[in-house]
């Protein structure tokens, strides 16, 4: 693929970070925008230019110029979205709206989002297809899914051409680039804040679910496979067409294998604390990731739990951002 000249939104987070290495790392000229309000101004990648400011504001920053936007600018909290759902339909769908058409008026005809397998909410079977039924059950889900909606329509009513991307559990870390937010949530980077002195235990919500140790099992991702992803939708992305891919390893680590797998890693004792099921978990979410093989030709090319923790672990120790 050619050099193509890319608007990373939410460029300065976790994802976004990773995905704009990857870019720079590729030849790409890349412009991170990001207002720096759950992201790090040390974490946009050497090579890329910044740009402080809110997506919302995009027909400011977004002109001709432009060969392609990549947007990871969104709340992504389930938590916060259930207490805050006004602040998440403002920033994520009000957001990308802004987006869309300071887009369109500059003529910028390509766009990868990061959407999420939260569209789907509770699963009916396992792996989860593309074609699986959206249900929501929060308003995260309900705003990346809204946003699915909005960009469809401006592929058939504009011709842009656009690849959604649904992510299920990212972890791991790239180099000098990993998961630091404000207020931890994901599961391996709780377990190494443990390892690391700064929680005394893991809770671990649901010990009788109907899985092989009773704990729920969850497909992780390693962020650099995800990263690599996007640059193939890149590639991928046809004028007229929504194409919307999962990306997840096909298989599921439950919460005990990843405790474990810490243990392992990192060689300290992870003490659990059993809790009670929370409301909403599925037993199993595992992705059906055949039409990212097939239409982008991406493989996933670090499955290994032991190596994702392995990295996780690394950007942990070195920064101490775990949890």
């Amino acid at each position: 693929m050619s050099s193509r000249n890319c608007l990373v939104t939410g460029g300065a987070g976790y994802v976004g970070s990773v995905v704009a290495a990857h870019l720079v790392e590729a030849g790409h000229r890349v412009t991170v925008l990001d207002d720096l309000s759950t992201g790090h101004r040390d974490a946009v990648p050497d090579g890329a230019r910044f740009v402080e400011g809110r997506v919302q504001d995009a027909a400011r920053h977004v002109d001709g110029s432009y060969d392609a936007v990549l947007h990871f600018a969104a709340f992504s909290q389930v938590g916060e979205s259930v207490a805050r759902p006004d602040a998440y339909w403002r920033n994520n769908v009000g957001g990308t709206l802004e987006l869309l058409a300071a887009m369109r008026d500059a003529g910028v005809r390509t766009l990868v989002f990061s959407s999420t397998a939260a569209t789907y909410g509770e699963p009916e079977s396992v792996p989860l297809t593309e074609d699986a039924p959206t249900a929501p059950t929060n308003p995260y889900g309900a705003t990346k899914l809204a946003v699915d909606h909005m960009i469809a329509g401006e592929c058939a009513a504009h011709g842009l051409a656009a690849v959604s991307l649904r992510y299920f559990n990212v972890a791991g870390a790239y180099g000098r680039y990993g998961e630091r937010h404000t207020h931890e949530t994901h599961l391996i980077p709780l377990v190494l804040g443990v390892a690391l002195g700064e929680r005394e235990a893991i809770n671990v919500y649901g010990e009788d679910y109907p899985t092989p140790d009773g704990t729920c099992v969850r497909d992780y991702i390693h962020v650099a496979d995800l990263a690599e992803a996007h640059l193939l939708a890149l590639g991928a992305a046809r004028p007229g067409e929504h194409l919307v891919c999962n990306l997840g390893n096909g298989n599921g680590f439950s919460v005990r294998e990843v405790v474990e797998t810490a243990r392992k890693v990192t060689g300290h004792p992870v003490p659990e604390v059993a809790a009670p099921r929370r409301a909403g978990d599925p037993a199993v979410l595992v992705a059906s990731a055949a039409r990212a093989h097939e239409l982008l030709g991406w493989r996933p090319r670090r499955p290994d739990l032991a190596g994702i923790v392995e990295d996780a672990w690394a950007f942990a120790r070195r920064d101490g951002h775990a949890g």
